[in-house]
């Protein structure tokens, strides 16, 4: 929303939904079309080696540029002990139909999470200063604001497995699982958006929790939620790039120590940049752009246009003929844009709404003499 501008940030979100929605059916589609059961392999027989090795390349890089737990729970000692107690023993599942029981959970603790940021824009929203063009139609960072989009509703590159996992699989079943779930989420993350946005307008974080202030105990059970859906649902990207290594490296069988020896070292480098990063937003930006609009836009499409026999005016085709350019722009553009003018990021400073005009709002007292030092520092930090 502040990228795009609330009104047409909007429109965004249901046409990202949309063509997330039209894009997922036309995989499983083209998997139909060509006989095949598997993301690569669908793109293998369509395109050859080189099209199934950049494909393998995207869904490998996903889950590592993704940024688990590190601004919401903020200690590397509790990153690493989260990672060993509870995400590699859930990531060395074998069987993904587990893992979505598993997540299942995430699912209520994110109903749990927009109920908190829905209360605070009752409790704290008024007290919030907005930005001169807090409701301006449209910004011309709109094309990062889609990069930020796709990641939030990019799935398929795990789309094969969960299809597989279904009790007699079929497209038209697979149809209305997804436009159902397609629904509920766009009406989630309107949610989520219009909830964050108009509580702080221009002052809106990548990392919507960053926005809060630290003693607001409500928002930091939320961070809590936050880091186990986290947890939960980390361990179904690790499925999927380690099916992409045993497929490229093993012939799609790993044997048992195979499986545990490339869970450990996918885990652990997805740990170390965890532990490197701490501004969500340009880890959403570029995961969005280079990974999420390639696996959304341009791929699917290409491969229904090269596997289907319908008429060029069928709607699918016009469909998919629209999506694949503006797929290419959205990466190249959304990629330049997101290097030169990324997301705005406190490093977990306060912002300066925390301070003292406002410590009535929080349920712990802070001296006078705290806040007036801890004022100083941060409008130095802003002003610099």
């Amino acid at each position: 929303m502040k990228q795009a501008g609330f009104p047409l940030g909007i429109l965004l979100l249901f046409w990202v939904s949309y063509v997330t929605d039209f894009s997922l059916v036309l995989l499983i589609k083209g998997g139909a079309l060509s006989g095949t059961d598997t993301y690569q392999s669908l793109v293998n027989k369509t395109f050859g080696f080189p099209g199934y090795l950049l494909l393998s390349v995207l869904q490998f890089l996903y889950p590592f540029i993704v940024d688990p737990e590190n601004l919401l729970i903020g200690h590397h000692f509790i990153i690493v002990l989260s990672t060993v107690a509870f995400t590699l023993p859930l990531s060395l599942y074998r069987d993904i139909a587990k893992l979505g029981k598993i997540s299942l959970i995430s699912t209520v603790l994110t109903t749990l999470i927009l109920g908190i940021v829905m209360a605070r824009v009752v409790s704290l929203g008024p007290h919030i200063p907005k930005t001169e063009d807090a409701w301006i139609f449209a910004k011309p960072n709109a094309i990062q604001a889609v990069g930020v989009m796709s990641f939030a509703f990019i799935c398929h590159h795990n789309c094969f497995l969960v299809y597989g996992s279904l009790e007699e699989p079929t497209v038209a079943k697979w149809s209305h699982i997804i436009h159902v779930s397609t629904l509920i989420s766009v009406f989630i993350s309107i949610l989520f958006a219009t909830c964050g946005y108009l509580t702080f307008t221009g002052y809106t974080q990548g990392d919507l929790f960053e926005n809060y202030c630290r003693n607001d105990d409500l928002v930091t059970f939320g961070r809590f939620c936050y880091g186990v859906t986290v947890i939960l649902t980390y361990p179904i990207e690790c499925f999927v790039t380690r099916e992409v290594i045993a497929n490229v490296f093993f012939g799609g069988t790993l044997s048992s120590v195979l499986h545990i020896i490339i869970t450990v070292v996918i885990i652990t480098v997805a740990t170390l940049v965890s532990l490197l990063i701490d501004c969500l937003g340009i880890v959403l930006e570029l995961n969005g752009v280079l990974c999420a609009a390639p696996l959304i836009f341009i791929i699917p499409s290409a491969c229904y246009l090269k596997l289907s026999e319908e008429p060029r005016t069928h709607s699918d085709k016009i469909m998919s003929c629209v999506m694949l350019p503006i797929g290419a722009v959205v990466m190249a553009v959304g990629f330049v844009m997101a290097v030169t003018n990324p997301q705005d990021c406190t490093h977990g400073q306060e912002m300066f709404y925390c301070f003292p005009d406002n410590f009535s709002l929080t349920n712990i007292s802070i001296s006078h003499f705290q806040l007036t030092t801890q004022l100083s520092i941060l409008n130095v930090s802003i002003f610099q």
